[in-house]
């Protein structure tokens, strides 16, 4: 395992905005838009999230699952790769990467116990269909599990800029939680996330930090780029409703 962000291979696939909003040529047949794509990332991370809570496992399980599973589809499409089964399979190998380990059986058991009554019928999967969709899922991946995220250096740039109390703490881990209801672990550094992160949460407590900010000699325009990109996810993210998340996925004409 690298032992570092830049010498891993995280930071050797980072992507440019271009190359993650690529909606695949069978995805497209279906009749499936870019909206539509980032709709269904996002829902399939907020299905993850309600997994994770049932099974218990850390944020950073989470957090790890769902960047696999924004990954495999940079190269991978819906149709081929059903994000029904793609979800649970990414929290189940991403658990055991962080070696936090949830057993595939467990995981069955809780899609059949919480989506029986689901249109789109969550619970459809087996055991074998999980162990399946690892292997497919691994390929998919090039094998390369390590996944570096903004945590650790939110509480270090935290603690030196002074900020490290209870709400600042929370206010910005929620942010950064939130970030990955998008793409941007796929393309920005995570500490380039973290500070972003620190940024906005400053703005929203009218905290200074300009100085130190400076102090750090970071790219600023980089920092202020994707606090606009976290800014526009809170401002879009009132407009999404379940109607809208429901039309996308009835494009993949998933099978019941």
């Amino acid at each position: 395992m690298a032992a570092n962000f830049w010498t891993s291979s995280h930071q050797k696939q980072l992507l440019d905005q271009e190359e993650v909003d690529v909606v695949h040529p069978l995805d497209k047949d279906k009749g499936i838009t870019l909206e539509d794509f980032k709709l269904i990332k996002m829902h399939m991370a907020n299905y993850i999230l309600k997994l994770a809570q049932h099974v218990k496992v850390r944020q950073r399980v989470v957090a790890t699952a769902v960047a696999y599973m924004r990954r495999v589809y940079t190269r991978k499409s819906m149709n081929e790769y059903d994000p029904r089964l793609v979800a649970p399979t990414c929290l189940y190998l991403a658990s055991k990467a962080e070696e936090s380990t949830v057993q595939a059986r467990l995981l069955v058991f809780v899609l059949k116990k919480l989506y029986s009554d689901e249109k789109y019928r969550y619970d459809r999967y087996e055991i074998k269909d999980i162990l399946e969709m690892e292997m497919k899922i691994l390929e998919a991946l090039n094998y390369y599990l390590v996944v570096f995220h903004p945590y650790r250096a939110l509480s270090q740039l935290l603690q030196d800029a002074g900020l490290n109390d209870i709400s600042m703490t929370q206010l910005t881990w929620g942010l950064v939680n939130d970030t990955y209801k998008t793409d941007l672990v796929l393309i920005h550094a995570p500490h380039l996330i973290a500070l972003a992160c620190i940024y906005v949460a400053s703005v929203l407590r009218e905290k200074d930090t300009t100085a130190w900010f400076e102090e750090l000699r970071i790219d600023m325009n980089a920092v202020k780029n994707i606090s606009m990109e976290i800014l526009d996810f809170y401002e879009n993210h009132r407009m999404i409703t379940d109607e809208r998340i429901i039309a996308a996925l009835s494009k993949l004409n998933l099978k019941p």
